[in-house]
């Protein structure tokens, strides 16, 4: 028996159906269910809750899922192979699990839900990891379908995520994430859970969105990010000017120097100088 519930070990479902972890979808399989139920607990109390899942694999966060008491998991899978093995978790659960045959960048849960919130919990495939959480960061009309994320990623994705100004990471990822949620790391997965071993160490990031982030197009904050990150070793009086506005005036309505430099400037100034541009675009 496992510990978390009467099904067979995971390794057991993976020899069945012959299910290695395909490197062209980014999978890497946690196997420990110990580590999935922990990766469950922080979605915090899940009765009553419906969870969006990504890429569940041979169904380890599943299960844990569902054992820990979510009402509805909907488990969103490209890889043919894993839903014909997560059919055992469908008999254990019935009525409690929806498998989407699908890719998760092009999925829309909204008509699933009834008009209500869910979570996501995901350990998330490497390569669509990262523009997964953007889409996700990226939807309006805000706030968005979902009230928490407890998302897996590489740690060097993780701490970009949550990293703020003079940190070294702090980056356009960071100033998306936490103009719009809470986001804190949780705790890191060694590469040793996993089958295959990835090269890099994970990391559990929880986003909490905010229900109210300062006002701002988001578009216009994502232009002023990518113009200033995307020469980061230079001030904002050069970087900005790939923007066609005066740079001295977007720095000015931040009330921030033009000498300084991107990874020094906190979200509100990101959020001051993209309301400015966005009221420069306006009058044009």
């Amino acid at each position: 028996m496992s510990a978390i519930d009467d099904l067979p070990p995971l390794r057991d479902i993976i020899r069945e159906h012959s299910l290695s972890a395909r490197k062209s979808l980014g999978q890497n399989f946690l196997l420990d269910l110990n580590l999935t139920a922990r990766i469950a607990r922080a979605a915090g109390p899940l009765e009553d809750s419906t969870v969006i899942e990504v890429g569940p694999g041979p169904g380890g966060l599943t299960r844990a899922l569902l054992a820990l008491g979510a009402k509805r998991v909907i488990a969103v899978e490209r890889d043919e192979r894993a839903i014909d093995a997560l059919d055992y978790v469908v008999k254990r659960y019935p009525g409690r699990i929806e498998i989407v045959h699908g890719d998760a960048q092009s999925f829309d849960p909204r008509p699933l839900l009834d008009g209500g919130k869910a979570k996501i919990v995901a350990n998330l495939p490497y390569n669509i990891a990262t523009q997964l959480l953007v889409d996700w960061l990226s939807i309006e009309p805000w706030p968005p379908w979902y009230d928490t994320m407890v998302l897996m990623f590489q740690r060097e994705v993780a701490e970009r995520i949550v990293a703020h100004e003079d940190e070294e990471a702090y980056g356009r990822l960071a100033v998306l994430a936490n103009w719009r949620a809470e986001t804190k790391i949780l705790f890191d997965i060694s590469p040793a859970a996993f089958v295959p071993q990835p090269k890099v160490t994970s990391s559990v990031v929880r986003l909490m969105p905010r229900a109210a982030p300062e006002p701002c197009d988001r578009r216009m904050l994502e232009q002023v990010a990518a113009a200033a990150f995307g020469q980061r070793r230079k001030m904002l009086r050069q970087s900005l000017k790939s923007l066609s506005v005066d740079p001295a005036r977007l720095a000015a309505a931040a009330d921030i120097d033009a000498t300084r430099r991107a990874e020094t400037i906190p979200v509100a100034g990101f959020v001051a100088m993209a309301r400015e541009l966005a009221d420069i675009r306006s009058t044009k």
